[in-house]
């Protein structure tokens, strides 16, 4: 098993357990094509701005497959309250709607969009490239942590902690990242883009896909889900 990712501090973690990793961009994989028995992709297309780029994202895990290989992909739900069942994601909010994003956050949001809509460099690489996206992501959305989304296209608030204590692991760290209650005030907050699936969205997407058949979908804890089989020969595509 292999696996690879955007950011260097998740390949140290990996390498930190004894996994072997290696950093990649999800468009462009440094592997020859049918290699893979099986791909698994989470929480990495609703990331990218636009559809065709998120198309691109799974043409790449299909390129990868041999035939009869499978791919797992997960993506974040619009949905976050299903068949009136609420994800963990909700549930484990236990603040006040106006208490889900700190103050100082919604106040330097609202005062200033330019200085606190901070992208990272690969999303913004990502917004270079859609002229749509660019043209108006002033208006998108900084979501509250832990509550429902009201627009799929928006930036969720990601908390850098300025330095990492010489006794803490990268995984340590990458975690209180995270953690709202731990960024201290002075820390860098970046925010990251987000395209939140609808259902059957994902679906639909992977039907464009040539020689791919979906397998299976389903909903799971605030995600939407799908596992394609790329096609051998001869293979009739679900219509």
């Amino acid at each position: 098993m292999m696996g690879c990712d955007r950011s260097r501090n998740l390949v140290d973690i990996c390498g930190e357990r004894k996994f072997q990793a290696f950093a990649s961009d999800a468009l462009l994989v440094p592997l020859r094509s049918g290699i893979c028995d099986a791909c698994i992709s989470i929480a990495v297309i609703h990331h990218f701005s636009t559809e065709e780029r998120r198309l691109a994202a799974i043409n790449e895990l299909v390129r990868l497959l041999r035939p009869g290989g499978r791919a797992l992909i997960y993506v974040w739900a619009m949905e976050q309250e299903y068949k009136k069942q609420k994800s963990k994601y909700l549930k484990k909010n236990k603040a006040k709607p106006e208490e889900a994003m700190p103050d100082t956050l919604q106040q330097e949001f609202s005062s200033n969009r330019t200085e606190s809509s901070t992208v990272s460099s690969y999303e913004a690489a990502d917004f270079k490239k859609s002229p749509s996206v660019a043209q108006n992501q002033c208006e998108l959305r900084v979501h509250m942590n832990r509550t429902s989304f009201h627009s799929q296209d928006l930036l969720v608030p990601w908390h850098l902690k300025g330095s990492v204590e010489k006794n803490k692991s990268a995984e340590e760290a990458l975690r209180e990242s995270t953690d709202h209650s731990k960024a201290a005030e002075s820390a860098p907050v970046f925010h990251r883009f987000y395209h939140v699936f609808c259902e059957g969205e994902l679906e639909n997407l992977c039907r464009k896909i040539e020689n791919v058949t979906i397998y299976s979908n389903y909903y799971d804890q605030g995600n939407w889900c799908v596992i394609i089989e790329k096609c051998k020969p001869f293979c009739v595509k679900n219509v």
